[in-house]
């Protein structure tokens, strides 16, 4: 399983981007002259810091993602894309019905794990760190190919519903029976998950 890891470190030209990502943003900012200059007087130190803190943490969730492209036949419904998993369902078609459609025929799926057990909102905080978004028809076209990923370790997407309420897809296996669950959520995720989206 190819992971997207690089051993090699940040590149001047990669330095050279941020700054000038950093410069156009900040000209754009309308920060007023003098307070700026006090702050970077005053806490400079500090400031580079915690600028680099934020890089770190993306980069650092990026670096962590295993990386597996999927083809997706995207005539299927939601439930025909289930079907072809062959798995138990335990689903909520209401629930189903509002997932969100992917697109491409070719989806890069990024699966990663989380050293805490998140609540709702932070694993779309997590998603969202790492670009990436819900695609249940890709994930279950994954797990339909390779039906013993989910034996050792349940993989799971999650998405909100109109309402703004938490719902996702789990494929898993429970003693000697793989699974696909879909409803709602509302409760706080365990860390022996692998999340799972899909490349925006």
């Amino acid at each position: 399983m190819a992971e997207t890891m690089s051993p090699s470190k940040i590149t001047a030209s990669q330095v050279g981007k941020i700054q000038k990502l950093l410069g156009a943003a900040l000209r754009k900012s309308g920060l007023q002259s003098e307070a700026t200059r006090q702050v970077l007087e005053t806490q400079g130190g500090s400031l580079v810091a915690e600028l680099v803190a934020v890089i770190r943490k993306r980069v650092e969730a990026i670096s962590k993602l295993i990386t597996r492209h999927i083809r997706v036949d995207r005539t299927l419904t939601h439930q025909q894309a289930l079907d072809a998993t062959e798995r138990k369902q335990y689903v909520n078609q209401e629930v189903l019905s509002l997932a969100p459609k992917g697109s491409g025929e070719g989806v890069d799926l990024c699966f990663f794990d989380l050293d805490y057990d998140p609540t709702v909102d932070e694993l779309d905080r997590e998603m969202e760190a790492r670009g990436l978004k819900p695609d249940i028809d890709a994930l279950a076209a994954f797990n339909a190919a390779n039906p013993a990923f989910a034996d050792d370790r349940p993989n799971a997407t999650q998405w909100r519903d109109a309402g703004g309420n938490a719902c996702y897809a789990i494929f898993n296996r429970w003693i000697d029976e793989r699974n696909v669950n879909v409803t709602r959520f509302d409760h706080r995720w365990i860390r022996d998950f692998r999340f799972v989206g899909a490349r925006k």
